[in-house]
């Protein structure tokens, strides 16, 4: 049973840390009881974590090659790992996958965090044991939980995080098998090569996209989120939207992009759009010596991470967007709500703080696979960095007493303020500009597959109702909060009758420049 890892890589310290990470060169049953209960109740929703069995480790690494384990014992092992399973209370059962690495055998579990924690387990096999603790990941290490760790763990049982609940709006149809390989392949999972040949329940199960009974399964919001092209139809506002104000917030120039579609695309089609768009680079001659200074108006670092931490950690139940605003001297990044009590708002304006709760763990997972967000609390951290080595101001991090928002402010180059105008600037602006129109016509004519097909379908004048029966869409708002009004707006349908759009027999018409973004998306 292939895992939803690349487990080479994972061996080269590439994919996941140590707090969901742990070697043991041998077969330890107690030791790997506790430790499958500590992943199982995933203190810091970090995911679970995976053990490898037969596997040696130095000062937190891997020793390669492995020791490994005897082949005759694999299927032996396996077992015992059932029966540990039900050792834990309540059952858990990790999956279980035997691997050859160097010509040696290793046993890797994964144990996603629980459904039903808090989980206990023996503190000894042993007959005379009486002792049944909670057992959590501080590090890289496995302990009992107490004190405070014991309520704080109790307390989240009460609490299963949103994007790993169930979906009961959903079907399992509404998770899409080309999304799911697409990332299977963009993370080089094991997973990929079985893809084809199961089932969509049964590829769903493993990589715990789904729940409720084998006849009704019922997708996972997270799954929802990435694997559907559309999660907004079960996620209002799950979007970015870029707008820069050139002219300051009382201009009258906005410029303003919207990005949807399944969360880990918007995130790199937003970045995209900023790197290209909004980003400027600034090189400064010295008549004394022959190195120049290069810097950005925003290191692209800083806004890169201040964006996964927006996606990261916004909450998916509430209808607001996440949202960048790019003004003359700053930008902000804005989600919603705000950050865990447990941050003051005096370490966020000192920019100290660590996060001790994740609000969504099984997106920080997806999103760790894709190399997009580490989820240690080092996000802040590097923002700091990346603005001090770029020269740029600190930047700031705000939220109110209520934690109703959080956003990000990025202080621009002074070589870039609106003070500074040189010509040479000047001229960097209207370049940037151009580029910008570039960026925006190339958003603008790229299509989704069901923007595509209705205007495919409208090349002959069509009624609301006709287009909404051949798309096999019914909520009326939806449809003209999704398709209807974006198209208009981008110029790539059109109105029959303009002057009476109220009107009973009006109708739709693809325009050339729609029928432009249908053969470009048929290139593509």
């Amino acid at each position: 049973m292939p895992l939803p890892i690349n487990v080479e890589e994972v061996l080269r310290g590439q994919v996941v840390e140590q707090e969901r990470l742990e070697f043991k060169a041998g077969w330890n049953p107690e030791a790997v009881l506790h430790t499958l209960c500590a992943f199982a109740n995933d203190f810091h929703n970090l995911g679970g974590g995976y053990l490898f069995v037969g596997v040696d480790s130095e000062h937190g690494r891997p020793v390669l090659p492995p020791v490994g384990l005897a082949v005759e014992h694999l299927d032996h092992l396996q077992q015992e790992v059932v029966r540990l399973g039900h050792r834990i209370s309540p059952a858990f059962h990790p999956l279980v996958e035997p691997y050859v690495l160097g010509g040696r055998h290793v046993l890797v579990l994964w144990a996603p965090g629980g459904q039903s924690r808090p989980y206990r387990a023996p503190a000894s096999l042993s007959r005379d044991n009486t002792r049944h603790p909670f057992y959590i990941r501080i590090g890289s290490t496995t302990v009992e939980a107490r004190g405070d760790h014991e309520r704080e763990l109790i307390e989240l049982a009460a609490r299963v995080p949103f994007d790993d609940r169930a979906c009961q709006r959903a079907a399992l149809a509404d998770l899409q098998l080309p999304l799911i390989q697409a990332h299977l392949r963009q993370v080089r999972s094991d997973l990929l090569a079985d893809s084809g040949r199961l089932d969509l329940a049964d590829l769903c199960e493993r990589m715990k996209l789904t729940e409720g009974p084998r006849e009704r399964p019922w997708p996972r919001n997270v799954g929802l989120l990435f694997f559907n092209s559309e999660p907004e139809q079960f996620f209002p506002q799950v979007q970015i939207d870029v707008v820069q104000l050139p002219d300051g917030p009382g201009g009258d120039r906005i410029l303003e992009q919207t990005f949807t579609g399944p969360i880990g695309q918007q995130l790199r089609d937003a970045l995209a759009y900023i790197r290209n768009a909004v980003l400027q680079e600034q090189v400064r001659k010295h008549p004394d010596r022959a190195e120049a200074d290069r810097f950005f108006n925003y290191p692209y670092a800083a806004i890169e991470e201040a964006l996964v931490n927006a996606v990261y950690h916004r909450s998916y139940e509430e209808r607001e967007p996440i949202e960048v605003r790019v003004l003359p001297d700053h930008i902000t990044i804005a989600s919603y709500p705000g950050p865990d009590r447990s941050i003051t708002v005096a370490e966020l304006e000192a920019g100290t703080f660590v996060a001790r709760r994740y609000r969504n763990r099984r997106i920080g997972e997806f999103l760790k696979e894709l190399k997009l967000t580490e989820g240690r609390g080092t996000g802040v951290p590097k923002i700091i960095r990346a603005m001090r080595a770029n020269g740029s101001p600190p930047p700031r991090f705000r939220t109110d007493e209520d934690r109703t928002y959080f956003a990000t402010v990025l202080p621009i180059h002074p070589g870039f303020s609106p003070a500074a105008g040189s010509a040479t600037e000047h001229v960097t602006a209207q370049v940037t500009e151009q580029v910008a129109e570039q960026v925006t016509e190339q958003v603008d004519l790229a299509l989704t597959a069901r923007e595509a097909a209705l205007l495919r379908f409208c090349r002959t004048p069509r009624e609301r109702a006709e287009i909404m029966t051949e798309l096999g869409l019914s909520g009326r708002e939806h449809f003209r909060a999704r398709y209807l009004v974006p198209l208009l707006q981008r110029g790539l349908l059109e109105l029959t009758q303009p002057g009476s759009p109220r009107s009973p027999s009006q109708q739709y018409r693809t325009t050339g420049r729609g029928v432009a973004a249908l053969e470009r998306s048929a290139a593509a």
